[in-house]
């Protein structure tokens, strides 16, 4: 490792010009150095000039290495913060966030009104309840913006190496400025957006790895430009004086367009130059770079806004259940106001009413009497909405993902380590309620391991294998297909994204091939049109691939297993050139019959060698014959010199180790030169190279999507394409994926005709990306195909089963990609999603009708066949399905749409008529289609079939999908981790989605429904006693409940158990829930939140309030205490709390459907903590005012035989119109759950949740336990438990296979069995 550095610094210093010595040889005139004029446009003036520059709006000017010219402009530092507060805005800005919510707004003006004289309670009531949900929603934000600040502090203050005074300095990170110039080392993470200026690597290359940025772990190469290839070392750096020309700041983080100008020439950027913040660098000792944005201008943080806000549907319901208990109060207040100014009146005498009286009990106006008395009845009735409902169930969604769904075992995959994580709580009940599903399907429902199959070349078909699809297919059809891994050749490889079986091609046996030119220049195609970067030793067994995509490293790797070994993809240090001892003068060069017009010069340091020559042939480090030299021998003392030799360099050059090209047998290493590259991109959705053979040769190579090459064919050659054709059709039938390769042969002139406008749209600032795909569409053309490859993505585990469990609950699936018809269809049956007995409705633009029109290559005319034959394919599809279904509700319909159609079919006079079709049908299958297009059909269904959607997808193009959805799922698979950044919910696995939905999901929705709708039970029940007191009271705002009974009902008597109901109450087990699929349609159809469950809550809140009331009322009417005086308001308002406060308690417990020891816990807490409250404060007397009310009364109550009585008796006849319509229901109107729970109400209980679903990473002795607990047990048929015997253990145990020590009772059990199956031998024979 040490002489590979040693290396690395000897080479940059030869860049840097090496020793004294070689710096004199150069001045002294030995070398003659040749140059060329970059073609290249100028944004600025004609040369640099270090004062600041006016600048237009969308040009950044940036000054290498010069602080002072760049002070002026007042660039953004580079300290950023994430935090929402500071100190001085905490109060004021979090308080406006809490009271940007309606009920706090509410009791907020409440707690200002009880301070006004009309109150008939004390602020105390309203504040508390209010300051102390303000208290805690305050402490967790705090709290979450704290953490957010130490993070930020500790990545300010980040070290950087900065070049100050000739040599590097370490700063942190906040003190960075634009222009600075920074050198980042090995593993080390990027502080700001960079220009890339050199680096140790000799090729003038990095690796940098962007999992930060975009979780992706695959190392990408960034290239600096030539031009700044030397400046390494601090010395040479310092030296650097250049202008950069760019972008302004922008979130967008795969473009970057700018120019740098540096000795009076102008050098276009592109992204290979910008090294983005949070990147960190691989595999390179260090890169020297230029700061360009520093700070929130840097692209990532530009990025980093949060997720669209979501809420969910139920909340959105809660919100207009708020509204009906404000119009409930409404009308009580009102009530109460006319009936206060109806009875004011001075014949009540003993009211005091006559003479001076207060405006608010004034019979002389009684307008004024009713106004009055309407404020203080809402300050009266103000804990009918209840305060701290928000607060629960913030709580509540927020313990259930951090506890129950980060923690699921039965979610988490072992192999990639990876478990499920809730991005957000505000959508736990959401998933309760999904109906449709959208679903990407490379990497969502496939693996995203991409493996070469099969391959078409020069009209041949090549590969022997049978897809999974295949096999499904057939098994379909009745064809039983056995396991063909026995029966593979002896030249089949299986690999790593490589599973090819034909001895056609394999070992040199496609020499003897008809067409033995198409396989050389089909696999010299795979193995030089690409971006992989190969890594580790250059032999084919140890080397490895670094892909942008699985499927660019299955391509390569056939290349390597078909003969075309791709092992360099950059200059690298060869065998260096071994002349005699001397300092030679270079008389002439003919480097490559002067093809190349860029030359470069490179400092190689030579060895003592004897030569009986003077002309010898120059080898460049990349082992090219570049030319031969003649060379002038001079007398020199030194062993070692430095020769300036004026060599070839070319920008890329990939060498591939061909086997059998010459003849059978032959291994020789051949370097393309690759000249330009046309990259991929979801637009152009192909790629090309242009690159130059050692013979001189130029070729276009290109591979893309079959529709995109074929537009771009030659004439001639009809029967290879439709053969292809043909190919292409029978491997999209096998569900593989498919590409066309294709090359052109080009002359001089013509490319360097072509290349002049690359360069100049190269250099272009504005619209680069489009003027670089107008230019390539002028050599993208007259291509002839070579052939076409088809990979096989396999399914992922589980992924059918998932599926026909989830539409067995209800949801109906869609499927949304961008691959072939005849490929989706495949999946959609591998998947289950359709099946023989589906109908299919298939809009497809490859119709007769509509090639015809494409011959004639009117556009306008293409536009208006397509959208008339997808009007009315969509008017008949929609008339049959409605009539089949009429015929045979059970018959499934599946609806199959390319993307081509689609784009009309979206149009907002066809819109209409596809969702009817769409809604029809039970899946959706939608091939070819775009990232917009997606997120276009999910708002489609969410905004016009008012449905709950969710979308789930695995990479960048699904980002639009999952946020239009109402759920976002994303995946954390092959293609990086922005869908998981965009995400409310990430997995590892579709199949996940089972325990997501049905599981989790289902108990969100059931438990969040049952805690609302029993805060508006017990808030109106507690509200509707006062109310009928107000009748008792002359409507005048008399209160019933001491302020603080008021204030602590609901955040302290009434709060924790129904917390604990949210987080523990289960219908039925996890297992069942996944068993019964169709309890999850009780969601869908949202039977626990209709306005007639709210109303029976309503019904029983009326009554028992009234039970509490009267019966309390009334009943006491003749009670006296132990000292013989009659019980007064306050003792009949305490005795009437204490039932109110055991009462709803109880019945909460009646709406559980599991109880566990929590819940007695709580509802026994939160009884015991009412009556030590009420003890102490009844024994204490203050000066406050109203304290005088209850002192001493508990201990008069409880000194009566009547207050025993009370607390016993009410409850039980409050409750008991419940008892009787619970059991009513359960008996004749039973929930689906319900029927469940009587089903399997004798089942052995699930002691535990946790399962290992994997056991490769347990030790013996655990697997050993895991497999005695996994063992079946047996069950009384009496007590409906389960009982463990060590005897069960041990005799099921040797059933399985498991080593348990035998008990003595087990032989007596075996011979028991076996003497019960004895007498049946005879009947079954």
């Amino acid at each position: 490792m040490k002489a590979r550095m040693k290396d690395m610094m000897r080479v940059a210093t030869a860049r840097l010009g090496g020793e004294q010595q070689a710096g004199a040889s150069s001045s002294s005139g030995y070398v003659r150095r040749d140059s060329t004029a970059v073609r290249t446009t100028r944004l600025g003036g004609d040369s640099l000039r270090r004062q600041p520059q006016p600048q237009a709006p969308t040009v950044r000017t940036v000054y290498c290495n010069d602080r002072d010219a760049n002070a002026p402009v007042g660039y953004k530092g580079n300290s950023v913060s994430t935090t929402k507060y500071n100190v001085l805005t905490f109060l004021p800005k979090g308080l406006f966030e809490q009271f940007r919510r309606v009920a706090n707004l509410y009791f907020l003006m409440i707690s200002i009104l009880s301070t006004t004289p009309i109150s008939p309670v004390h602020p105390v009531t309203n504040v508390v309840p209010l300051s102390l949900v303000l208290l805690v929603s305050l402490i967790k934000e705090a709290f979450e913006d704290w953490k957010r600040f130490q993070n930020d502090m500790s990545i300010n203050n980040a070290k950087v190496d900065i070049l100050q005074d000739r040599d590097w300095e370490s700063t942190p990170w906040k003190r960075l400025q634009v222009g600075d110039i920074v050198r980042i080392k090995k593993d080390g993470y990027f502080p700001a957006d960079l220009l890339f200026l050199s680096s140790t690597n000799p090729d003038g290359v990095c690796y940098i790895e962007t999992a930060n940025l975009d979780g992706e772990t695959n190392l990408k190469i960034r290239k600096a430009l030539e031009k700044t290839w030397d400046y390494v070392l601090p010395e040479k750096v310092s030296e650097f004086k250049g202008e950069v020309q760019c972008e302004q700041p922008n979130n967008s983080l795969y473009t970057f367009t700018g120019n740098l100008i540096v000795d009076k020439q102008t050098i276009p950027l592109s992204p290979n130059q910008l090294l983005l913040r949070g990147c960190s660098l691989r595999n390179t000792e260090y890169i020297v770079g230029v700061v360009i944005f520093t700070g929130h201008e840097t692209k990532v943080m530009m990025n980093s806004m949060n997720v669209p806000s979501k809420r969910s549907t139920l909340e959105k319901k809660l919100d207009k259940l708020i509204l009906a208990l404000f119009a409930t109060l409404f009308m009580m207040c009102v009530i109460g106001a006319i009936g206060s100014g109806v009875f004011i009146n001075q014949k009540y005498f003993y009211l005091g009413l006559r003479g001076h009286v207060e405006d608010q009990f004034n019979p002389k106006n009684r307008f004024v009497v009713t106004i009055l008395t309407m404020f203080t009845l809402i300050t009266l009735y103000s804990t009918i909405i209840p305060i701290s409902l928000y607060v629960s169930i913030e709580m509540i969604k927020f313990i259930q993902c951090t506890q129950f769904i980060n923690n699921d075992i039965n979610m988490y995959h072992a192999e990639s380590n990876t478990p499920a994580l809730a991005r957000t709580s505000n959508l736990n009940e959401e998933l309760g309620q999904v109906e449709y599903i959208f679903s990407d399907k490379t990497g969502t429902l496939t693996r995203n391991l991409m493996e070469f199959f099969k391959c078409s070349i020069g009209g041949e078909m090549y590969g022997t294998g049978i897809t999974e699809i295949e096999k499904g297919g057939a098994e379909r059809a009745g064809i039983k297909i056995d396991n063909d891994e026995g029966k593979r050749s002896a030249v089949a490889i299986h690999e790593k994204g490589f599973n090819f079986d034909d001895a056609r091609l394999m070992r040199g046996a496609w020499r003897n091939e008809p067409n033995p030119e198409a396989c050389k220049e089909f696999f010299r195609c795979l193995a030089i049109c690409h971006t992989v970067l190969p890594e580790g030793e250059e032999t084919p067994e140890k080397i490895s691939y670094q892909a942008a995509s699985p499927d660019e490293a299955a391509l390569v790797a056939a290349a390597k297993n078909f003969g075309f070994f791709f092992y360099r993809g950059a200059l690298a240090l060869g065998p260096r050139p071994k002349l005699l001892e001397g300092v030679y003068t270079i008389i002439e060069t003919n480097p490559c019959k002067g093809y190349m017009r860029e030359t470069e010069h490179l400092l190689l340091r030579v060895i003592w060698e004897q030569s009986k020559t003077s002309v010898i042939p120059i080898i460049t480090p990349d082992r090219i014959p570049v030319s031969s030299v003649a060379f002038d021998k001079t007398p020199h003392d030194a062993g070692a010199i430095e020769v300036a030799l004026t060599i070839l360099r070319t920008p890329t050059t990939v060498v591939v180790r061909e086997s059998h090209v010459e003849r059978m047998g032959s291994i020789q290493d051949v370097s393309y030169e690759i000249l330009n590259v046309l990259e991929f991109n979801s637009t152009r959705k192909r790629q090309s190279v242009v690159c130059r053979f050692p013979n001189g040769r130029l070729v276009l190579y290109c591979k893309g999507a079959d529709n995109v090459v074929f537009e771009r064919l030659a004439d001639g050659n009809h029967d290879m394409k439709k053969i292809s054709r043909e190919h292409l059709e029978q491997f999209g039938s096998a569900g593989l994926r498919t590409l066309c390769l294709a090359y052109r042969d080009l002359n001089r002139e013509q490319y360097e005709s072509w290349n002049e406008k690359f360069v100049q749209a190269k250099s272009s600032l504005r619209d680069r990306d489009k003027k670089l795909d107008e230019v390539a569409e002028l050599i993208e053309k007259d291509l002839i195909l070579i052939g076409c490859t088809a990979i096989e993505d396999k399914l992922q585990e589980g992924v059918p089963a998932c599926i026909e469990t989830l539409s067995a609950a209800g949801i109906k699936i869609w499927v949304l990609t961008g691959d072939k018809m005849e490929t989706a269809i495949n999946i959609a049956y591998a998947c289950s999603l359709v099946n023989n007995d589906t109908k299919q409705f298939i809009i497809s633009s490859e119709t007769d009708t509509i090639r015809e029109a494409e011959d004639k290559g009117d556009p306008i005319e293409i536009a208006r066949v397509i959208k008339d034959t997808v009007k009315q394919s969509l008017k008949n599809f929609h008339e049959e399905a409605l009539r089949s279904l009429s015929r045979m509700p059970e018959r499934k319909l599946a609806l199959i749409i390319d993307g081509r159609c689609l784009m009309y079919a979206l149009d907002p006079t066809l819109r209409v008529d596809l969702l009817g079709l769409s809604l029809s049908c039970h899946s959706v299958v939608c091939c070819r289609v775009s990232p917009l297009q997606k997120a276009q059909v999910a708002s489609l269904v969410k905004k016009g079939a008012r449905k709950i959607t969710l979308s789930i997808g695995d990479g960048a193009n699904d980002v639009s999908m999952i946020q239009a959805a109402h759920v976002g799922i994303g995946i954390s698979g092959q293609e990086g981790m922005q869908a998981v950044m965009a995400s409310d919910f990430a997995i590892a696995q579709f199949r996940f989605l089972t325990d997501l939905l049905l599981v989790h999901g289902r108990w969100s929705y059931l438990r969040l429904c049952k805690v609302i709708t029993y805060f508006f039970y017990k808030n109106l029940t507690f509200t509707l006693t006062q109310f009928w007191f107000t009748f008792q009271t002359g409507f005048s705002g008399q209160r019933f409940y001491d302020d603080w009974f008021q204030s602590l009902y609901n955040v302290i008597f009434t709060a924790l158990p129904v917390i604990i109901v949210g987080l523990f109450d289960k219908d039925v087990t996890a297992s069942l829930s996944k068993r019964y699929p169709q309890l999850y349609k009780e969601g869908i159809r949202n039977s626990f939140f209709k306005w007639r469950v709210i109303a029976v809550w309503g019904f029983f809140a009326f009554y028992q309030s009234i039970v509490f009331y009267y019966f309390t009322a009334a009943a006491s009417r003749h009670g006296h205490g132990s000292s013989g005086k009659i019980l007064g308001l306050w003792d009949v308002s305490t005795m009437a709390f204490s039932c109110v406060v055991v009462t709803v308690n109880l019945r909460l417990l009646m709406a559980c459907n599991s109880i566990t020891r929590w819940h007695y816990i709580s509802v026994a807490g939160s009884i015991v903590a009412w009556f030590v409250f009420i003890f102490i404060y009844s024994a204490i007397m203050t000066s406050f005012d109203r304290q005088e009310n209850v002192y001493f009364v508990i201990y008069v109550l409880m000194s009566t035989f009547f207050f025993y009585l009370t607390i016993l008796l009410v409850p039980v006849i409050a409750l008991f119109g419940d008892f009787l319509y619970l059991s009513i229901q359960r008996w004749l109107y039973p929930y689906d759950y319900q029927v469940i729970q009587e089903m399997h109400r004798d089942d052995p209980h699930e002691y535990s949740m946790v399962q290992l679903p994997e056991t490769s990473h347990l030790s013996p002795e655990e697997q050993r336990s895991y497999a005695i607990s996994m063992l079946p047990r047996e069950n009384s048929k009496h007590t409906g438990f389960a009982f463990d015997s060590p005897g069960y253990e041990s005799f099921f145990a040797s059933q399985q296979g498991v080593g348990v020590p035998h008990k003595p009772w087990d032989v007596a059990r075996r011979a028991s069995m076996k003497q019960r199956q004895q007498p049946q031998r005879p009947a079954r024979s």
